[in-house]
């Protein structure tokens, strides 16, 4: 087929790769602008671009495409048979979505209609799903609402975080992806609509979601932990500072005294936090404000917290 592709962090690149392997004629790549990243806020380009001149694909980098009458000219001069949309990061307008007679494809990292948003991958670690997957679906102009063309299922596992999960879904939705432009030229697969009775959200990620509410019980604090990784991740306050926790365990803490959620027990050279329903999370790593990482048994030989120190305080 001959296909435009948007998309533009590295989740996308192996559908990008994919098609090209496959022998699509890629006409165009449709990417972000290249914003600033991390401390430094260096200008980095998507890596989607970087794989597409790679490849020697021409890519363009609009800041806007609602009202973009070059791209709609460049998009209609191409008469694409297909879009492929993988994490592109702007909403696709209907003149868009009315071009490609097979429509603008989406991967999406959920089983839709479950997780439809920003952050499907993330909420449903966070969640403590047994279970993710990836969808093809034809983009409509609702959110992540359009018909569903094929799903592949993938299991999780109790340890699992994001950062792990990500890499493994990128290329099983590329394959995925790939055997739907094979069904759709074939005439193979049947669409179905989804059904908005069992629809969940999945909204983008804020820095506050990362704010451990030890009110809540380990095993949750924990799935939130996995699912927040690398951004924005888990943190809490001690003497009013931030505490960033980079590594936490649900556990059992045998004749811990009377706690109320967030007080610190300290045995040993290892931290505890009371979390809610009586259960215990060891707090393995840390980060205080300001500060590299580190183990709890170095941060405790070089902080003053003791037994009933309360997390989460002002």
């Amino acid at each position: 087929m001959k296909l435009v592709f948007c998309g533009t962090p590295s989740f996308a690149a192996p559908t990008l790769k994919s098609a090209l392997r496959a022998g699509h004629d890629v006409a165009l790549v449709v990417t972000q602008p290249a914003r600033p990243v991390g401390r430094n806020q260096q200008m980095t380009s998507p890596p989607v671009k970087t794989t597409a001149l790679e490849a020697g694909i021409r890519v363009t980098q609009p800041e806007k495409i609602k009202n973009n009458q070059e791209l709609r000219a460049e998009l209609e001069t191409i008469q694409p048979d297909a879009i492929l949309v993988v994490a592109y990061g702007r909403i696709i307008p209907k003149w868009m979505l009315d071009l490609p007679r097979h429509g603008n494809l989406n991967l999406h990292g959920s089983l839709l209609p479950k997780y439809r948003g920003a952050a499907p991958v993330q909420w449903a670690i966070a969640n403590g799903e047994a279970a993710t997957g990836a969808t093809t679906m034809r983009l409509d102009e609702g959110l992540d609402t359009g018909e569903i063309l094929l799903q592949r299922e993938m299991p999780l596992a109790p340890d699992m975080t994001s950062e792990d999960v990500f890499p493994r879904l990128a290329e099983m939705g590329a394959d995925l992806m790939m055997e739907t432009l094979r069904g759709l030229e074939t005439g193979s697969i049947t669409p179905r609509k989804q059904d908005d009775l069992h629809a969940s959200h999945a909204p983008i990620l804020t820095r506050d979601d990362g704010r451990m509410d030890f009110s809540r019980d380990a095993m949750t604090l924990y799935n939130r932990w996995r699912g927040f990784q690398p951004w924005p991740g888990a943190w809490t306050t001690l003497n009013g500072r931030k505490l960033s926790v980079h590594r936490l365990l649900p556990t059992e803490v045998m004749g811990a005294p009377p706690s109320q959620p967030g007080d610190v027990l300290v045995q040993e050279g290892t931290m505890f936090a009371a979390c809610g329903d009586g259960t215990w999370a060891e707090l393995v790593e840390v980060q205080p404000e300001g500060k590299r990482r580190m183990t709890a048994g170095e941060f405790l030989r070089g902080h003053a917290v003791v037994t009933g120190t309360r997390l989460g305080q002002p």
